[in-house]
């Protein structure tokens, strides 16, 4: 039985449980495949008969890394839009947040869920995901005196999602790299580049230095 570091019984089961799912996601962000049991237990330091203690299958394992997966990266895009100080940066900063989750590791961890989890386990995160950056979104293209904030906000989530996809494939993560943490990658700063172009006098935002980069 691996020894206790915790304060109390309960929270080393907590802090365990947790280090299975980081295993998880990261070894989804790495290879874009689901891994086994063993897998997840000696990324974890744990053996694959103490991984079931914490989750009876990979189905609940994976239900579990869903379940911690939307909601971080929700915050990672809700946090970046409070962080800015006026409504096109605030539009702005949910775009790039978002260019970062679409072509940086989380998105190997995305499409990896989507084709093996159950979509009814996906259903709720992902409207609940959706739903809670729309709001934000909306909010500041109102203040920007947008007339239409709702459909403007939908369309520019799917600009998003095209211009990231394509400018290539995301990055799988390397083995060191923590899954949670969005970060700009070559692919995330073309799409940017290009979005800026579109999108900065509509944004109000200043002038960039930055060279083209190359297609």
């Amino acid at each position: 039985m691996p020894r206790i570091q915790a304060a109390t019984v309960a929270e080393h089961h907590e802090h365990q449980r947790r280090a299975l799912i980081a295993a998880a996601r990261g070894i989804l962000a790495e290879t874009g495949e689901v891994p086994t049991m063993g897998e997840v237990g000696r990324r974890a330091g744990l053996a694959r008969s103490s991984v079931y203690q914490y989750f009876a299958s990979a189905e609940e394992l994976l239900a579990a890394v869903v379940a911690d997966s939307f909601p971080d990266w929700a915050r990672h895009v809700l946090d970046r839009v409070a962080a800015a100080s006026s409504p096109g940066a605030r539009v702005w900063a949910y775009i790039e947040a978002n260019v970062e989750l679409f072509t940086g590791p989380q998105q190997a961890v995305a499409n990896a869920l989507m084709r093996t989890v159950d979509p009814q386990v996906l259903h709720t995160p992902m409207k609940e995901f959706h739903a809670q950056l729309q709001v934000p979104l909306r909010e500041a293209l109102t203040a920007l005196g947008e007339p239409e904030p709702e459909a403007m906000a939908e369309h520019l989530g799917s600009l998003v999602v095209q211009v990231a996809r394509d400018v290539g494939p995301c990055t799988p993560a390397a083995p060191d790299t923590d899954p949670g943490t969005p970060a700009a990658t070559d692919a995330g700063r073309r799409a940017l580049a290009r979005l800026r172009r579109l999108l900065g006098g509509y944004l109000h935002l200043p002038p960039t230095t930055e060279a083209h980069p190359t297609p």
